[in-house]
């Protein structure tokens, strides 16, 4: 079973991995996007860690809410109202239980990231975040060695696509032969459970 420690735990280390990652995901972000996407999601994860140490929320769901919340009015352009919205909809959706098992946490997160998919309109296949997201949601069942490796490889096959959503659209087909920064990004917060798990 999964407690609020394991959640806190999930954002610790990804705020640790966004932190040692951030200059890559900005170098990704410079010939597609804004080239802010490692300070921005630094800066977000820096005030959850600080959030959640402040108010110590005591079931999985509120954590999830509260980080969501926190990346939301912290986090500039699209990628804050994008993670808070997952994480906030993945906490709603396991409720107030003290405890959640692994399937449970699977389907909860499932809904969050229906909830992505439906505020960006974006769907597989259109180069963002949600290409590493739903291949990880879907090898859940299997563990959460078998999402991060899901995840990364999703946000490596983004390569070769042109993005047909968010910033680097406007590129057209030279968005092509570039990493999504927001799938590599999201490889990373899925990679954490990996690390809260301790596998």
């Amino acid at each position: 079973m999964l407690d609020a420690e394991f959640f806190r735990r999930w954002m610790a280390a990804t705020a640790a991995s966004v932190d040692r990652e951030a200059e890559r995901l900005t170098a990704l972000d410079s010939p597609i996007g804004d080239a802010d996407h490692g300070s921005n999601l630094q800066r977000g994860f820096k005030a959850v860690t600080a959030a959640l140490e402040k108010d110590a929320p005591d079931t999985p769901g509120a954590v999830l809410a509260l980080a969501g919340r926190t990346l939301i009015s912290t986090v500039g352009g699209a990628s804050g109202p994008l993670y808070g919205t997952l994480l906030r909809s993945t906490g709603k959706a396991l409720g107030d239980a003290a405890e959640v098992g692994e399937a449970q946490f699977a389907e909860a997160l499932r809904a969050g990231v229906d909830k992505v998919m439906a505020l960006g309109g974006a769907a597989p296949g259109d180069k963002t975040m949600i290409d590493a997201l739903v291949p990880a949601v879907d090898a859940l069942g299997e563990g959460f060695g078998a999402a991060r490796a899901a995840a990364e490889e999703g946000a490596v096959a983004t390569t070769p696509l042109q993005a047909r959503k968010g910033r680097a659209s406007y590129l057209g087909e030279r968005s092509i032969g570039h990493q999504d920064p927001g799938a590599t990004s999201s490889a990373l917060l899925v990679a954490g459970l990996e690390e809260a798990a301790g596998e």
